[in-house]
């Protein structure tokens, strides 16, 4: 299963020293910690990695915090990620010059660790929603679904949305309910796609891509035309096509097995073989197939 990578937050100051308890919290919270102790030192360092956020100091000497984010924000490939300024000053022009600058908010010092987790954890969680958005019209006419760690969405593209109202055909909060078995065999496995349904001569599937970090995780939908017959088209062996039938119903291998007189090794070789003739990659894949085609035994 594949290890959620880890959000990073550059701190910027000329005097990190005294905010080490803001590191440590950082850390505690499960963030990688990257400290600069100058805006060069920082512009420097985003040449070679790209944070989920920056904390920046808005009075440092040379190059302040107010041009270092004006300069991170004419950087294409860095001007998405969010700028929160952390000043002593809490006057209106300089609260204003800071959102000028291309700030996203600002807290106040001295800082106080619960606020400034808040803050950052909503900012992060605002562009990376923010960027999947941009990317989505991107993805060669696929739908974006985001994930929290309890499979519920968190967020899904305009084009997800439309398909999950025509295919899955129930109101939005039962979304999550009936994607849940899908998605639960994909996770387990780290990948694969599924076959979630179909209607009017088209299918809509779901490829699993994994960790996006924050415990969430990103799946894809696409539809395409529907196969006249799958299982036709697949050339299925006739005990292949028992052992799928029997999977449908909710079998397990050992069940089928019994029923059909196979050790359940000699079930999952049939499996595995109708698994690439069928182009599906898991069980709930293969049992949507045979339900949809209407190829299930008599109990």
């Amino acid at each position: 299963m594949t290890t959620p990578q880890k959000l990073v937050v550059q701190v910027v100051d000329d005097a990190p020293d005294a905010l080490g308890f803001l590191v440590d919290a950082l850390e505690a919270a499960g963030y990688g910690v990257l400290v600069a102790r100058s805006g060069e030192a920082a512009l420097q360092s985003l040449e070679w990695v790209i944070p989920d956020a920056i904390l920046l100091d808005a009075l440092m000497p040379g190059l302040d915090g107010f041009e270092t984010c004006r300069r991170i924000k004419a950087l294409p490939e860095r001007a998405h990620v969010p700028v929160i300024f952390m000043t002593a000053l809490s006057e209106t022009a300089h609260i204003v010059a800071g959102f000028e600058a291309g700030g996203v908010d600002y807290v106040v010092k001295p800082l106080k660790i619960d606020e400034v987790l808040v803050r950052l954890a909503t900012h992060v969680r605002n562009a990376r929603v923010s960027r999947l958005a941009r990317e989505a019209v991107d993805l060669g006419g696929m739908g974006v679904l985001l994930l929290d760690h309890q499979d519920r969405l968190a967020w899904r593209s305009p084009r997800a949305a439309d398909w999950l109202r025509r295919f899955a055909d129930r109101p939005a909060e039962q979304w999550p309910g009936w994607l849940a078995p899908f998605i639960a065999p994909l996770r387990a496995a780290g990948g694969g796609s599924t076959l979630l349904a179909a209607t009017g001569g088209e299918e809509l599937r779901l490829q699993w891509i994994g960790a996006s970090g924050m415990g969430e995780a990103m799946a894809l939908l696409q539809v395409r035309p529907q196969a006249a017959s799958r299982l036709r088209e697949a050339d299925l062996t006739p005990r292949e096509v028992e052992v799928l039938s029997w999977l449908a119903k909710g079998k397990t291998n050992r069940d089928i097995g019994d029923i059909l007189g196979l050790s359940p090794r000699t079930v999952n070789k049939h499996l595995e073989h109708a698994y690439a003739k069928l182009g599906v990659e898991t069980r709930a894949s293969a049992a949507a197939l045979m339900t949809r085609e209407g190829a299930l035994p008599d109990d």
